[in-house]
């Protein structure tokens, strides 16, 4: 009894997952009155649908019929008596395995022996005409369209894949066997409306540009205050009383270890005087002397004698 009832629940499981992938299979663009469009294997200009499998996963559409009858949609026919007013499409061809968003164009008022993607469709130019997709089972109605009577080379079809919205395009925009895209003529900015109606793309977009710009202002002050701060920290460092105090100290250390090393060469009569710097200026004042760059005074030179303990080492 278990095993019935778990057989029965997988069976149930299974025709649900599969009715529900059927119905990802929608009728996409159909063209009734053909005189230059696409043309089938033999040269020959027939009326077409286009099938596209909306979803992102693999389904056959083997098995499926296609109709113009109204007909069918008697609730009292059984379905035997409603599969034969339909057309089949056989399998036989890989076309009929409709990859994720892909798109296959069934040729009708032909000869079902010229190819699996040939039906025997009715279907009569220039007249409104009602065409419909059944499932497998010749019961379930899986998608239908009413066209209005179409002029040559116009298409009935969705404003894009899957749309609810119905358009008669023109012979530049027909797009058998590919996603259908807007009329030519339509401008960015009614693309833009039909495509966000309500602005919230444009508004999310919109905000995200300005946080963005924003978080690189608020990075480049913060950086650029960052480097300030340390310069004038720097400099402050510089202005700092116990730094100078500490350079004026270094230099009377350095003038204090040379005076030391002066005395410990010349002795303490020296004072710590280095002779070179005497001899130097001895040196400069009688250059100066020679240049007549001193003081001019008869007999007399500015520079004072003074004896010192040094001069009969010299």
């Amino acid at each position: 009894m278990k095993k019935l009832f778990l057989s029965l629940v997988l069976i149930t499981i299974a025709t649900s997952m599969f009715a529900q992938g059927a119905k990802n299979i929608k009728i996409n663009e159909v063209m009734t009155n053909n005189s230059s469009s696409i043309q089938d294997e033999y040269g020959n200009h027939l009326p077409w649908i286009e099938l596209t499998n909306t979803s992102f996963s693999t389904y056959n559409i083997r098995g499926m019929f296609i109709t113009t009858d109204r007909s069918v949609l008697d609730k009292q026919l059984t379905a035997p008596e409603r599969i034969a007013r339909m057309s089949i499409i056989p399998n036989g061809d890989s076309r009929s395995e409709l990859s994720g968003q892909e798109h296959v164009v069934i040729f009708l008022n032909s000869i079902p022996s010229r190819g699996a993607l040939h039906l025997d469709t009715p279907v009569s130019e220039g007249t409104p005409t009602w065409v419909a997709l059944y499932d497998a089972n010749g019961v379930d109605i899986i998608d239908s369209v009413s066209i209005p009577a179409l002029a040559e080379d116009l298409s009935y079809a969705r404003d894009k894949d899957g749309s609810l919205n119905w358009v008669t395009k023109g012979e530049e925009a027909v797009t058998p066997g590919i996603a259908n895209y807007i009329q030519i003529n339509e401008s960015k900015i009614a693309r833009l409306k039909r495509d966000d109606p309500h602005g919230i793309v444009i508004t999310l977009l919109s905000m995200g540009i300005v946080f963005f710009c924003l978080a690189l202002l608020y990075a480049f002050f913060s950086i650029l205050g960052m480097i300030i701060v340390h310069q004038r920290t720097l400099k402050k460092a510089k202005d700092i009383q116990p730094i100078k105090a500490a350079v004026a100290t270094g230099e009377l250390i350095h003038e204090g270890a040379h005076k030391t090393k002066v005395i410990l060469k010349d002795g303490l009569h020296s004072q710590g005087i280095d002779r070179e710097v005497y001899m130097a200026v001895i040196a400069m004042a009688l250059r100066e002397y020679q240049d007549n760059a001193h003081d001019t005074e008869s007999g007399i030179i500015t520079i004072r004698p003074h004896h010192t303990a040094w001069n009969h080492d010299i």
